[in-house]
């Protein structure tokens, strides 16, 4: 697809849609423009049923992500006016990503500060190579932290991690992310390509119906009672009853075969 920056990279490669931070001389630190670019990279990638999982990665070896684009902030978030408008460009694009019915993946190494800790809580599965290296400086920077992603922060690692990770604001390795639950898996460096290949693929083999229900039901609980649409997954639930997935599931498992799942 074409976008208005070169800056980020969208790729369709099978059942995979690749989205690339693609800034490398800067660590792939974020920029207003490319945080306008991801609403429209998954709008495609959504409307393509030939897609089925999406990968979050950052260009080279030396970062997924090392935070936002710090050189812009004196233009771009100068008053409260101008930070007003980069927090709903930013957060417009993270609620894109946070909104996919399709499972997302961030493929995480080298650093991953800051906002690029918030994109990879964007994902349903963060798998990271173990030169992989964490922090939120924000107290170093003298920010005030969105509660939104304080929140989102609090749901996967717990409220004292979260805490510490925002108090010290010093950098975390792999073995400390994977402890605290940050991440789901650790890898070689070298070879984490081919495994988040690999694990994307086995994903795309299941059923989308499925695993739209199973995310909606998972992201549904994690809200606050009273803000729950339960009938959303009930409905959910009921379409893969429904569909022509579940009658191909029971006849594959029958006839001993691998399913072809079509997502309808």
């Amino acid at each position: 697809m074409k976008l208005d920056t070169t800056k980020m990279l969208a790729e369709k490669d099978g059942a995979i849609g690749w989205i690339t931070f693609n800034q490398p001389e800067k660590r792939n630190a974020v920029s207003v423009e490319m945080w306008a670019a991801i609403p429209a990279i998954m709008e495609d990638f959504l409307a393509d049923d030939a897609i089925r999982v999406i990968v979050l990665k950052g260009a080279g070896d030396r970062a997924f992500i090392a935070g936002a684009d710090i050189s812009e902030f004196g233009e771009k978030r100068n008053s409260p006016e101008t930070t007003k408008l980069y927090d709903a460009i930013s957060g417009k694009a993270q609620a894109a990503l946070i909104a996919s019915p399709k499972p997302v993946i961030a493929m995480i190494n080298g650093y991953c500060i800051g906002g690029g800790l918030a994109v990879s809580l964007t994902a349903d599965i963060r798998i990271a190579a173990d030169n992989t290296r964490f922090a939120v400086p924000a107290a170093r920077l003298g920010l005030g932290y969105a509660w939104q992603g304080i929140k989102r922060l609090i749901g996967i690692v717990g409220p004292s991690f979260a805490k510490e990770i925002f108090f010290t604001a010093r950098q975390f390795d792999h073995e400390e992310a994977r402890m605290m639950g940050l991440v789901n898996r650790v890898v070689p460096a070298a070879e984490l390509e081919q495994y988040v290949r690999d694990y994307a693929g086995l994903i795309a083999e299941n059923a989308p119906l499925t695993m739209k229900a199973a995310k909606m039901s998972v992201d549904e609980l994690l809200k606050d009672p009273g803000s729950r649409d339960l009938d959303a997954c009930d409905d959910a639930i009921m379409a893969c009853f429904a569909s022509a997935d579940f009658v191909e599931g029971r006849t594959a498992f029958m006839e001993k075969r691998k399913p072809q799942f079509k997502g309808r």
